[in-house]
């Protein structure tokens, strides 16, 4: 149910303000900042040796200069990669963030987190929240940090590891689709994260009725997303938020 403690914007900036510099980057979050953005949408994953970083993709070559499986790579070899330059020649050089890189950027500039525990295929999701989540809840103030995940295993985890301590949950869907609830209450989640095209207004409204917090990912069209507002929809997770600025 609704996490009072979680301050939640109107506006979360997608893997960094990913519309002006390479996804999940530290560039992308200072980009974030520049722009007036406080809270930004990260993923986050392991690579082989156990190191959590920030990265989406099960593979490399979407977003560096190299191919091969982020499971292959040690934390010497991701530290060679350029995370930056197929965005373009001015972020040539950007390093692959690890997560404890991004949360002392985080903190520096005082930003909040939708971290999501990417669980890619063949991945554990255990040993990435035992990876990664202490390590969320040591650097980012309660009132900042939302973790979420399609994956419940993770999500449970998460929820179990955290004990005592203030953790938001979020459950990643598509649709909104009848099981909504049942995924909710199995790990406390406080919010729902779905598909801006896929939801429907009388999901939205169950949503929100119900006392969760409803956001949707990845919107940039601020015109054709506008009836989802009135639907309860709380937060929208663009690659570019500045559109949606007065």
């Amino acid at each position: 149910m609704t996490d009072a403690a979680l301050a939640l914007p109107r506006l979360i900036a997608h893997r960094g303000l990913s519309a002006r510099a390479p996804e999940n980057t530290l560039a992308a979050v200072r980009a974030a900042h520049a722009v007036g953005v406080t809270w930004v949408e990260l993923d986050v994953q392991l690579l082989g040796d156990g190191t959590p970083v920030i990265w989406h993709d099960a593979g490399l070559r979407r977003c560096s200069d190299r191919r091969g499986r982020l499971a292959d790579l040690d934390l010497a070899a991701a530290r060679r990669l350029d995370a930056g330059g197929w965005f373009g020649e001015a972020f040539r050089g950007e390093p692959m963030a690890t997560l404890a890189d991004m949360l002392a950027l985080l903190d520096e500039l005082d930003m909040g987190v939708n971290l999501e525990l990417k669980v890619n295929r063949g991945r554990d999701p255990r040993a990435l929240v035992e990876a990664a989540v202490p390590a969320v809840i040591a650097a980012v103030p309660s009132s900042r940090r939302l973790l979420s995940s399609f994956n419940d295993a993770a999500l449970a985890h998460a929820r179990v590891l955290a004990g005592p301590e203030t953790l938001s949950l979020g459950v990643l869907v598509e649709g909104v689709g009848r099981d909504w609830r049942r995924r909710c209450e199995a790990v406390a989640a406080c919010s729902v994260h779905a598909d801006w095209k896929r939801l429907k207004a009388d999901r939205a409204w169950e949503v929100s009725e119900a006392g969760y917090r409803l956001l949707c990912y990845t919107a940039n069209d601020p015109i054709a997303f506008a009836p989802r507002w009135e639907w309860g929809v709380e937060a929208v997770i663009s690659d570019d938020p500045t559109r949606f600025m007065p």
